[in-house]
């Protein structure tokens, strides 16, 4: 069998494979599809008397790579017809039988097609180089996706590689000795407290493995997710880890809209043991526990709350560290809440602009109004709920009679249709 030489190709595969962070066998797969593009752009090229070059064509071509001799051959299927009329695709029955006595018709033999190099062409050439660099830009994202498509939602260890534009892209690994690649930390991910000096290194969450054939990093990251501060607490306290406290909700707000106010992050969590205090688990002796925490966030303050089956209670442990009064539910149906509290707590309950009142909201999944106390009209605000929740069932069987009658007229037009038309059968 001929074979084209490509001296040094054991040597190429080796240096590709390290630079670009992939297994020897991806880089020979990339070679074998861009050597076939060449040889296909090489075909095209010559003149065949009644061939039409469809899309699928070269499909029954394949390449042969000899690593060792350090070459590549052409090998073509072909099946074995009676009267040839693509040479290609097809090879004479009397052709074969003078090699292989035991041939019939319609089976298949690989024949060697491998064309001289000099024959090959130097714009066969470029097209082999340009596909080859496409082939291991897809080999590339086509490992990552398999290598880090289950650990999305999972927390990687990252290292600052540089920044294009206002990302910070890090490289990252699967795991221990594995080979890292690149992901992007977009700006809205990122701490503003985070100090990314090349090589710093962070723990950061894995939210997408990105698909297709997008350029640039496919891992987007994040450092502002709030499964990142979940990772953190079940990593650092073991009654977490072993199911005896669980993490119920979590509400963070990594950027605030506002500079003057700094990241926070409230976090509820509960327990089925009596004999375990959840809240005293996650912050720890002295506050041990949630320091390390704290620390990897960059002094982000963090509350963690007793977790309640019992909104009332839910919603007043939400606000802390402010001090409630009085918990009123004012509308269950629409999640509606008035929060009481004394003036001097009013502050503390809102929060510097909003925020924690913000995050408490979004924690227990209720609407929450603060109200002082001593400024509270209870009959008012019941006479108030009370013709809201009336003006919206109003608006609610307006509604469904609305229906019933189009219902209704859908029925009747029907009924006439069917019934009142002539019938011409008699």
């Amino acid at each position: 069998m001929s074979m084209v030489s490509l001296p040094g190709l054991k040597e190429l595969i080796g240096n590709i494979s390290k630079e670009r962070n992939l297994p020897k066998q991806a880089v020979q797969t990339a070679l074998r599809e861009a050597l076939l593009k060449g040889y296909e752009r090489y075909r095209r090229t010559q003149r065949v008397d009644g061939v039409n070059f469809t899309d699928d064509y070269f499909e029954n071509f394949e390449i042969e790579l000899d690593i060792e001799e350090e070459g590549y051959r052409v090998l073509a299927t072909k099946t074995i017809v009676e009267e040839v009329t693509n040479p290609d695709h097809h090879i004479a029955l009397q052709e074969v039988l003078e090699v292989a006595s035991e041939a019939q018709l319609n089976d298949t033999v690989f024949l060697d097609v491998t064309p001289e190099k000099n024959e090959f062409g130097r714009m066969a050439a470029i097209q082999t180089k340009q596909v080859l660099a496409q082939k291991l830009r897809d080999q590339q994202r086509k490992m990552i996706q398999e290598e880090f498509q289950d650990l999305e939602g999972e927390v990687l260890q990252a290292r600052v590689l540089r920044f294009e534009k206002q990302s910070v892209i890090l490289a990252v690994s699967s795991g221990f000795g594995r080979l890292e690649v690149e992901a992007e930390l977009p700006k809205k991910e990122q701490l503003p407290n985070d100090n990314y000096r090349a090589n710093a290194t962070f723990k950061v969450y894995l939210k997408r493995v990105c698909e297709g054939s997008t350029r640039g990093p496919q891992l987007l990251v994040s450092r502002a997710d709030a499964g990142l501060v979940v990772y953190l607490f079940e990593n650092e306290v073991p009654e977490i880890e072993d199911e005896v406290v669980r993490i119920v909700a979590v509400a963070r707000e990594a950027n605030p809209p506002s500079r003057h106010v700094g990241p926070r992050t409230k976090i509820a969590v509960d327990t089925l043991e009596r004999d375990v205090d959840p809240v005293g688990a996650c912050i720890g002796a002295r506050g041990s526990r949630i320091q390390v925490v704290v620390n990897e966030l960059r002094g982000e303050k963090i509350d963690v709350i007793r977790w309640s089956p019992d909104p009332s209670i839910y919603i007043a442990n939400s606000l802390s560290p402010a001090r409630v009064d009085e918990v009123r539910l004012i509308d269950p149906e629409e999640r509606r809440s008035h929060i009481l509290v004394s003036e001097d707590q009013l502050s503390l309950a809102i929060g510097k602009e909003g925020q924690n009142v913000r995050l408490a909201a979004r924690l227990t999944g209720w609407k929450i109004d603060i109200k002082d106390t001593n400024r509270y009209d209870h009959a008012e605000e019941d006479s108030k709920v009370a013709a809201e929740v009336s003006h919206r069932q109003a608006l609610a069987e307006q509604e469904e009679n609305k229906i019933e009658e189009s219902e209704l007229e859908v029925i009747e037009n029907t009924f006439d249709k069917n019934f009142n038309e002539p019938d011409d059968s008699f």
